[in-house]
C-alpha cells in the first residue's frame, strides 16, 4: 500500500482491522487536532474527498477510509452489509481508529450510513454533514429498479450466474464519463472507483453486497431526525440524476438548525463539481459549537 494517496497532500496511510478484516485509511493533518471522518459513496473510494482533505487538514485530523469491500480495503465474502450492521461496523470502525467522537462527514452511502449512526449514537457525533444521499428516503425512479434488480439477482441463486458475467466496471464507466469530460473526474481515479469489477472475484463481492442492500426508504431513519442533536450541514448538488432534491430540504426542515447548502447546476458529485464551495460549507459546520462545547 502506498504511503501517500493522490490529491490529499501528505497523507499518512494506515491499516485496522475491523470484524476481522483490512479496512484501508489514510490521515492527514495534526495526529493531536478534533477528528473530521470523511466517508466516501458508492462506487467511490477516499479518493473522492482529494480536493477538501489538503484545506481541511490544515486545522483538523482529517480520516478517509475505504469502507469494507471498496478501494484498498477487504471484500469479505463471510460477512453480511445490511444496513444495521453497516451502521454498527462504523461505530467499530472509530474504535479502531482509537476515536470516542467524531465530525461525520459522508456523501451518497456514506451519508447513509452517517445519517444512521448519528440517529443511534449520538454520542459519538459531534457534527454531521450530509452531501447527496438517500438518507432517509430513496432513488428517483429509474435507479430505484437498477439497484432493486441487482439486488434481486444478488439474493436469488438462479440469477447470479447470469448477473455474474454482467459487465459491471463498464456500466459504471458509461455513469460516470460526464464527469471525466467535464474535467471534474481523473481517468486514474475512475479506474481506482471501478476496475476490481472487472475481475470474477469483484463481481462475486459486488453481488454479495447487493444481496444485503435494500433499496426501499427507511421511514425509522425519517421519524428520528428531529432528535438529531448536533449541528449538521446538509450539501446538495440540485441537479442529482440520482437523488431528488426534496431529500436535501426535507433533511433541513427536519434536523433542527441544520444548514442547508444547495447548489444550482450541480449533479450528484458534489465534492468533484463544486469542490470550494463544499469546503466552505464544511468549514462553517466545523465553525459551529456542538452542545458539549
Amino acid at each position: 500500500m502506498s504511503t501517500q494517496s493522490p490529491g490529499t497532500d501528505r497523507s499518512r496511510a494506515r491499516s485496522v482491522t475491523v470484524d476481522g478484516a483490512h479496512v484501508a485509511c489514510w490521515e492527514s493533518g495534526p495526529p493531536d487536532a478534533e477528528p473530521v471522518l470523511l466517508l466516501h459513496g458508492y462506487p467511490a473510494d477516499h479518493h473522492c474527498w482529494r480536493h477538501q482533505v489538503p484545506p481541511l487538514s490544515h486545522r483538523y485530523r482529517v480520516i478517509t477510509p475505504d469502507l469494507l469491500g471498496w478501494g484498498e480495503s477487504d471484500r469479505p465474502l463471510h460477512l453480511p452489509f445490511d444496513y444495521d450492521t453497516e451502521v454498527a461496523r462504523l461505530g467499530r470502525l472509530l474504535d479502531a481508529l482509537g476515536l470516542d467522537s467524531v465530525n461525520l462527514v459522508g456523501h451518497d452511502y456514506g451519508g447513509f450510513l452517517s445519517l444512521g449512526f448519528a440517529e443511534t449514537h449520538p454520542e459519538r457525533v459531534r457534527r454531521l454533514a450530509v452531501l447527496n444521499s438517500r438518507a432517509h428516503a430513496t432513488f428517483t425512479g429509474r435507479w430505484y429498479a437498477v439497484f432493486s434488480l441487482i439486488s434481486l439477482a444478488g439474493r436469488t441463486p438462479a440469477l447470479r450466474p447470469a448477473a455474474m458475467r454482467l459487465p459491471y466496471a463498464a456500466i459504471h464507466r458509461r455513469s460516470l464519463a460526464p464527469l471525466v469530460r467535464a474535467g471534474h473526474l481523473d481517468t486514474g481515479v475512475l479506474a481506482g472507483y471501478v476496475d476490481w469489477m472487472d475481475t470474477p472475484e469483484g463481481r462475486r463481492w459486488l453481488l454479495h453486497y447487493f444481496g444485503d442492500y435494500r433499496t426501499p426508504s427507511r421511514p425509522e431513519l425519517r421519524r428520528r431526525l428531529q432528535d438529531i442533536p448536533c449541528p449538521t450541514a446538509v450539501i446538495w448538488g440540485r441537479a442529482d440524476q440520482y437523488l431528488r432534491p426534496t431529500i436535501a430540504t426535507e433533511l433541513a426542515e427536519a434536523v433542527p438548525g441544520a444548514e442547508l447548502t444547495m447548489l444550482d447546476g450541480t449533479g450528484h458529485w458534489v465534492m468533484d463539481e463544486r469542490p470550494a464551495e463544499v469546503t466552505a460549507a464544511l468549514r462553517r459546520l466545523l465553525s459551529r459549537a456542538t452542545p458539549h462545547s
